[in-house]
């Protein structure tokens, strides 16, 4: 399996929690898909205390996973919003 690209994306999104609109992290994302998972390497800034409950409403909006050799976040459908 290839790794992920090694050259940062440009593009950097603010990721909210869908339930409470709390700021959650900055993300260098690719692509003009939806957010389905986060890579660590790429999260520029985190607002949170352990990458996958809201520290607001402490809701769970991600699981830790491994893909494709590199830690990542798999989001949980409808629990953020990027913009």
């Amino acid at each position: 399996m290839p790794k992920p690209n090694k050259k940062q994306p440009k593009r950097t999104v603010l990721i909210s929690c869908m339930h409470c609109k709390t700021n959650l992290f900055k993300y260098r994302k690719g692509g003009k898909g939806a957010l389905v998972k986060c890579f660590v390497e790429r999260i520029t800034e985190d607002y949170t205390h352990d990458k996958i409950h809201c520290p607001q409403c402490e809701q769970e909006f991600a699981r830790e996973t491994m893909i494709r050799g590199a830690p990542a976040l798999k989001i949980i459908g409808g629990k953020v919003h990027m913009k």
